[in-house]
């Protein structure tokens, strides 16, 4: 399956209950981060996703999928008596002109649980200047390589995230108002990504930085925000913002 087919599943979800249809979450989010290292150094780096993709992921649970994926297990979430646990199974495209794409397929030999995944991640790697970087403190960071080479150029990690979900819910949640767990669920996404999102990104960096004996950059060296697609000018994407409230992680993964 390949990323053009990966949303099918989703779809054929989406239409296996007329009764009680599915509800549909999203969320989006974008960010960056900055490597001490030119972008064919981390481009080898990361293209050996078979180690830090590992050591990054953790807590989440972490099984092989193939020689270009993996089956996640995110951890327990729910509300109204209700809960869920997700587990998906992602692909890493090779890379094409400095673009990473992973996605998620089917979990092979795994029986419906009342719920599926639409995830698309998109990476960029660009090179860029120390003045680029707008680094604060850069002559006190250059110390610290110390006897190290200086790199000439660093690295800008840029990335988009695009989560979609659809639940299942049993019969008696329906009784609630949809629009109700439509705004729930979205922020219970937006809870899960902001969550993994900056943890893993910040793994990344200390694992490179760390396997390259490198200095860590400063926090100002990562970021990420939230991309509103209640403002999206796509009728498919644009809802209407409702009362939300609380549907916590039972156990964060």
């Amino acid at each position: 399956m390949n990323f053009k087919e990966s949303s099918q599943n989703f779809a054929e979800f989406s239409a296996s209950s007329a009764d009680y249809p599915p509800l549909h979450f999203q969320t989006r989010y974008e960010g960056a981060m900055v490597m001490y290292a030119s972008s064919e150094v981390v481009a080898n780096y990361l293209n050996s996703h078979g180690g830090w993709f590992h050591r990054c992921a953790q807590p989440m649970k972490v099984e092989p999928f193939t020689e270009q994926g993996y089956i996640l297990t995110v951890g327990k979430f729910g509300s109204f008596g209700y809960e869920v646990e997700p587990k998906i199974a992602v692909l890493f495209d090779p890379p094409e002109d400095s673009l990473y794409r992973m996605y998620n397929v089917p979990v092979p030999n795994d029986p419906t649980q009342g719920y599926a995944v639409d995830y698309k991640a998109d990476m960029t790697l660009g090179d860029i200047t120390w003045d680029d970087a707008a680094i604060k403190g850069k002559e006190q960071l250059i110390k610290k390589f110390g006897d190290r080479p200086v790199p000439e150029s660093l690295t800008q990690v840029q990335w988009q995230l695009h989560l979609q979900v659809m639940v299942q819910f049993p019969k008696f949640i329906y009784k609630l108002p949809q629009n109700l767990l439509r705004s729930t669920g979205d922020r219970l996404l937006s809870s899960i990504v902001a969550q993994i999102s900056p943890r893993l990104t910040s793994k990344i960096q200390q694992d490179f930085h760390s396997g390259h004996d490198l200095p860590l950059p400063p926090k100002g060296g990562s970021h990420f925000k939230a991309v509103d697609i209640h403002a999206s000018p796509n009728p498919d994407l644009a809802e209407e913002k409702k009362e939300d409230i609380d549907m916590s992680p039972i156990k964060a993964a």
